[in-house]
């Protein structure tokens, strides 16, 4: 297998790795809990910490690359990671749980944008729509799989295991990487802005984990609120130093190019509705429709396997559209889809159901692969450390709002209906509203220029000389480049 197919498995299999982990442990928190003698409610902080450790430490993920090598950062990730893993195997109180989960946090900040960063390092941008098929597929796969999962493995194992199957994984990921993944680092590693990295650290913090706290309700509104204010403040802070230092941790200023503010923004109101689905969905199924977690998992595990199946095919569909014209189609189709959940009901055919998750999970896949691979099609290289670390943060947030939004919308509902019980009645008007949210991200696509992100699409760039002179050598190199790219690409 050649690299440009082995590098994406390899960053691939580490962040499914990530994903399964987050999401597998809230089927176990009731056996974890009466395990270690508390209760699942406050065992919900190993959830909070781990989302709040990945908030603070992902701003410093491209500097940390920049200076020591993304191979060998992503190696240690992986290892941090597995010594976060096994710690939380031989918890046997809440407060060795939530240690352990910070330090998988901590991993996991790293694992992810710098794995993404070896990617974009390792591979020709005429490939890249391809790699990031594949390693888009772990974070929607991770999600659907992750509860029936934890399920099968608390009721016939023990819960130690969700933890202990990350070592085999684990220690194959850093030797395929140390193996495989050439030892590129930055010639000229940038200053460590440290104060930068405290401001940002406090205001991701702040925000993602009051957004997180209020989707699982674990605090009274106004502590929620005090956190999520604190961390708008600091960001404050943070963008006015930002302004007066030449090597911020997160730099805004990749945002003047169309591609990246699309894929920001655009991104982030796509995530937003998205984001909600696998939220929802179990919770529709186990609470409204009397599903188990396991039948429950498998039901929704039809938005994998639709992701799966796109995988193969994104790159050829993107060289053939555009990007401009996908994402803006794109977001509306996913969207339908997403809205096609409210109408589900208990006396709703199963098949039908997993149909639709199974075909709407490609358009999702298919758009998630769109916005990931443009942020970085006018990115230079100097600049690709920075670009990563500013997906992965916008990224987080987005999920922990998308939760909080679902949950906040679930709550409105039953106060408007005026029920203390959750039924599947209440969950048609929270689909609804974050499909529309989702939809939205169309208008930030249309704004696009019609040539958006040839640079990694492989989709031939068309020059019109002019009438008074033909074309000029450089431009007519430009269109040869091009359409030679979609040559050895078809």
């Amino acid at each position: 297998m050649n690299k440009q197919r082995l590098i994406p498995l390899i960053v691939a299999t580490a962040l499914f790795m990530e994903n399964m982990d987050s999401t597998v442990i809230s089927t176990s928190l009731p056996a974890i809990a009466a395990d270690i003698g508390t209760s699942p409610l406050t065992l919900k902080l190993a959830i909070t910490s781990y989302l709040l450790s990945l908030a603070v430490f992902i701003p410093a993920s491209g500097w940390t690359a920049d200076r020591f090598g993304a191979r060998l950062v992503f190696a240690a990730a992986i290892g941090v990671f597995m010594a976060g893993s096994i710690g939380c195997a031989m918890s046997s109180s809440v407060t060795d749980f939530v240690i352990a989960r910070i330090v998988q946090g901590f991993g996991g900040a790293m694992m992810t944008p710098v794995g993404r960063l070896v990617l974009l390092r390792s591979i020709d941008k005429s490939a890249l729509v391809n790699a990031m098929a594949w390693v888009t597929v772990p974070a929607l796969v991770g999600p659907v799989l992750g509860p029936p999962l934890g399920g099968f493995i608390t009721t016939y194992l023990t819960w130690h295991w969700i933890f202990l199957i990350n070592i085999p994984i684990g220690m194959i990921g850093i030797v395929m990487a140390l193996r495989f993944i050439d030892p590129i680092r930055s010639e000229n590693p940038e200053r460590f802005d440290l104060y930068g990295l405290v401001l940002a650290g406090i205001g991701l913090g702040g925000i993602a984990f009051g957004l997180s706290v209020a989707g699982l309700n674990l605090l009274p509104w106004s502590i929620v609120i005090a956190l999520i204010a604190l961390g708008s403040v600091s960001m404050t802070l943070y963008l006015i130093h930002a302004r007066r230092t030449g090597s911020p941790v997160l730099d805004f200023a990749l945002l003047r190019l169309p591609t990246m503010r699309a894929s920001i923004v655009g991104g982030f109101m796509f995530r937003l509705g998205i984001g909600s689905l696998p939220f929802l969905l179990p919770l529709l199924m186990q609470i409204g429709f009397g599903l188990t977690p396991l039948q429950s998992g498998l039901v929704t595990f039809g938005s994998a396997a639709g992701a799966m199946g796109m995988k193969t095919l994104a790159a050829r569909i993107i060289r053939t559209f555009g990007f401009r014209s996908i994402m803006i189609i794109n977001a509306v189709v996913s969207s339908v889809f997403l809205a096609a959940c409210a109408l589900f009901t208990i006396a709703t055919p199963l098949l039908l159901i997993v149909i639709l998750l199974v075909v709407g999970g490609f358009f999702r896949s298919l758009q998630f692969t769109a916005i990931n691979t443009l942020a970085y099609a006018e990115v230079e290289p100097d600049r690709m450390s920075r670009a990563t670390t500013l997906v992965s943060v916008n990224q987080q947030l987005a999920v922990s709002a998308g939760v909080a939004l679902g949950a906040a919308l679930v709550e409105t509902t039953m106060w408007f209906h005026h029920v203390t019980e959750l039924s599947a009645a209440e969950f048609g008007p929270a689909f609804i509203v974050v499909s529309v949210i989702s939809a939205l991200s169309a208008g930030f696509f249309f704004e696009l220029p019609a040539d958006a992100g040839h640079q990694v699409s492989g989709r031939g760039v068309i020059v019109v000389p002019s009438p008074e002179r033909d074309a000029e050598p450089e431009e007519t190199a430009a269109t040869e480049t091009a359409n030679a790219r979609d040559q050895r690409l078809g």
